[in-house]
């Protein structure tokens, strides 16, 4: 503790320099906090050291000259708190190359891994043992936060209470609050099926279905949302939070959601109007983190006989199926009381 009281200020990391990884650096750096930041990208590297600037995933922040680049991940093995925002499926692969663990390792990707159904805290606690694990997620578009927009977001603490007292003065800054919780899980499972139902009301929207059809599917959707994390152990309050309804209700709502737009794509593309879906996907710099949950998710659901007809729709659709047969299908699901859990 420094004598007026506040808290020492220690650098941080954040892993992953796309759009959200580079806008949680920059709020991180606010206060005049050093922050290192690791890319991918050698030219990414070079960009933010030199003009100050990611041109690549987020072009309209002018970042704070205390962010420093790096493309070695030994520059971390010294760092007691570090933000992991990778792509989900590289999450483990990126860990295992940290020569030392952080003390506290807070998890921003979104997404359940592929082949082997991991939510990404599993996936952590196997590459870095050493850590204590804590999740943020929530309503988060990376320019607003960038920007300094106000921003509220859940902070789920593995370590409980402990960690949270780490990390909430470390993070909070005036325009960006985080919340407790300990619910690990649910944080991780709000924000990996929004990504998903985000694609099918983007869907919705491309293939011009209207605002009603939107609402309904939110709402269904979240209904699924709450079946599927209930039967993983989250609770359902955790949902009905920032990092569940509160996400869901942003990225189904806007085309600067990454997964909206690209089922906005999909639908178009159902009329002839955009591109395909195996085309999509054969970009990867424009696949959203929703293409790639979607069928595990929905191989998930159906080994625990868990009803989520809305995801299934879209991962038939990510499969080449026709996005209008499968809205079809979905409205001429059998009639059924809303609150049936198989509905």
């Amino acid at each position: 503790m420094t004598e007026g009281g506040m808290t020492d200020i220690q650098t941080i990391g954040v892993i992953g320099a796309g759009a959200w990884g580079t806008a949680l650096a920059q709020m991180l750096a606010s206060d005049g906090r050093e922050v290192v930041l690791w890319a991918y990208e050698s030219e990414v590297v070079q960009a933010i050291n030199a003009e100050h600037r990611n041109p690549l995933y987020l072009p309209s922040a002018n970042l704070a000259p205390t962010i420093r680049a790096t493309g070695d991940l030994a520059d971390f093995a010294r760092l007691d708190t570090v933000l992991v925002v990778t792509p989900a499926q590289v999450l483990g692969r990126v860990l295992s190359g940290l020569t030392m663990h952080p003390r506290d390792l807070v998890l921003c990707s979104k997404g359940i891994e592929a082949g082997t159904g991991r939510l990404m805290n599993d996936v952590a606690r196997e590459a870095a043992p050493g850590s204590a694990i804590a999740v943020l997620s929530g309503p988060t578009f990376a320019h607003e936060v960038a920007a300094g927009l106000p921003t509220a977001v859940t902070l789920a603490c593995g370590g409980g209470h402990a960690q949270w007292e780490r990390l909430a003065p470390a993070l909070a800054r005036p325009a960006f609050r985080p919340y407790f919780s300990d619910d690990v899980a649910g944080a991780e499972i709000g924000g990996a099926v929004k990504n998903v139902l985000a694609i099918a009301c983007g869907v919705v929207d491309g293939l011009g279905l209207g605002q009603n059809a939107r609402a309904a599917l939110i709402a269904r959707g979240y209904a699924e949302m709450l079946r599927f994390g209930e039967a993983l152990g989250a609770r359902a309050e955790t949902l009905a939070g920032l990092c569940g309804l509160g996400d869901l209700v942003l990225t189904c709502s806007s085309t600067s959601s990454r997964n909206f737009s690209l089922g906005v794509m999909l639908g178009k593309g159902a009329l002839g109007e955009g591109a395909r879906a195996a085309d999509l996907m054969a970009d990867r710099r424009t696949v959203a983190e929703g293409a790639h949950t979607a069928p595990v998710l929905a191989g998930l659901a159906q080994s625990r006989a868990i009803a989520m007809p809305i995801v299934a729709g879209v991962d038939a659709i990510l499969r080449g199926e026709d996005a209008r047969a499968v809205v079809a299908a979905l409205l001429a699901r059998p009639l059924k009381a809303e609150t049936d859990s198989a509905a």
